[in-house]
């Protein structure tokens, strides 16, 4: 794609000069970084689980392979047809989801998937950045047109998906969706009164959480408490230590065999034991850049639909990338959410990779006339 010519006036040579190069490389790097260590990790849990350990190889290299491609595919659309892509997506998102009720996989005592031939599909993976784009379409037109009554619409449907995901019950997701929302509504121009409020209302939930589900109770109770079974976050802690700043070399790490969920929730444990605290540093940069980068675009963006739906894509992509490095590395409580492009997962893996090509998509530099 280097080659193309600034005269190029085709498809692929308008959107290569006009995306961010930046950001789109960032994104591939975290996508070829995911391959090497499914590499590492899925052996270790295929040998475990009685399979043959190119399964999650084959099946994530299929994954990334296809999150690459969305990332490029969707951040060739206008900003019109994101929009579009957010509303049919979210309204299939939503309607999965109510799907997981009746056909869902139950796992761990949740229903968030639905099982197809060769893969399990979380649906509630998806709503988070098609909301955060209809959630900034309803918003910019309420501000735009008085009488457009676009923080209802936003709240109505934001109150529904809070209602299914607490069904699931997904804590963690919801969570991330509701400080997204909130983040939204803040750009948006509400009052601080009201966003306070929102954010009291997610202390008094947290509350309500920590009574209602025995999983939540028992995780909360591991982090402040210190009680129960710390096996999963002990034995991460012990990988960072074991592989210093350096690691112990690729395929030299013990973490993978012990823990089960080692190509998933905790890679970045087996990242920091063969890879160092060095890597996982360059990793945390990499999301940091991505996040800022995308936030300080926007302080030259004058459309203010741009401006919500990428500040809640970015918003929800780093909170997403802190929930699974915080809780590997004890920060905060354990929570089953994956490292984007990193961790192995099919959902998660085309959900991230739909958010990152709607944030290029959207960043993408127009003239006036191709801003539709």
């Amino acid at each position: 794609m280097a080659t193309f010519s600034r005269a190029d006036n085709s498809l692929l040579g308008r959107w290569w000069w006009t995306v961010d190069r930046w950001t789109l490389g960032a994104v591939g790097l975290l996508i070829m970084i995911g391959f090497v260590m499914m590499q590492a990790a899925s052996p270790a849990v295929a040998e475990r689980i009685h399979t043959t350990r190119e399964v999650f190889i084959f099946k994530q290299i299929a994954f990334l392979l296809l999150a690459g491609a969305v990332v490029t595919g969707v951040s060739l659309l206008s900003p019109r047809n994101v929009k579009r892509l957010a509303v049919l997506g979210c309204a299939v998102a939503v309607l999965m989801t109510i799907g997981t009720m009746v056909i869902g996989v139950e796992i761990k005592g949740a229903r968030r998937w639905i099982s197809l031939p060769g893969m399990t599909i979380q649906p509630s993976e998806f709503l988070k950045p098609c909301f955060a784009v209809v959630a900034g379409w309803l918003i910019a037109e309420s501000r735009r047109t008085r009488r457009y009554h676009g923080y209802v619409a936003a709240f109505a449907i934001f109150g529904f998906i809070v209602m299914l995901l607490k069904s699931q019950p997904d804590i963690g997701m919801l969570t991330v969706v509701t400080l997204v929302f909130l983040t939204q509504l803040y750009i948006g121009g509400l009052h601080i009164a009201f966003i306070l409020f929102g954010a009291g209302a997610i202390g008094a939930s947290a509350c309500v959480a920590y009574v209602m589900f025995p999983h939540v109770h028992e995780r909360f109770d591991k982090f402040w408490k210190h009680t129960g079974d710390h096996y999963q976050v002990d034995k991460s802690l012990e990988a960072f230590g074991s592989g210093g700043l350096l690691g112990r070399g690729p395929g030299e790490g013990h973490v993978k065999d012990v823990l089960p969920d080692a190509h998933a929730d905790f890679v970045f444990a087996v990242t920091g034991e063969e890879f160092g605290m060095l890597i996982c540093l360059f990793i945390l940069l990499i999301f940091a850049f991505i996040v800022l980068r995308g936030l300080l675009r926007l302080l030259k963006e004058h459309d203010p639909f741009t401006v919500l739906a990428c500040s809640g894509l970015v918003t929800g992509f780093g909170l997403q990338a802190f929930v699974n490095m915080g809780s590997t590395m004890a920060l905060i409580p354990t929570k089953g959410m994956t490292l984007p492009f990193i961790s192995y997962g099919g959902s998660s893996a085309i959900a991230v990779a739909l958010g990152m090509g709607m944030l290029l998509g959207l960043t993408r530099r127009r003239v006036r006339d191709d801003a539709s």
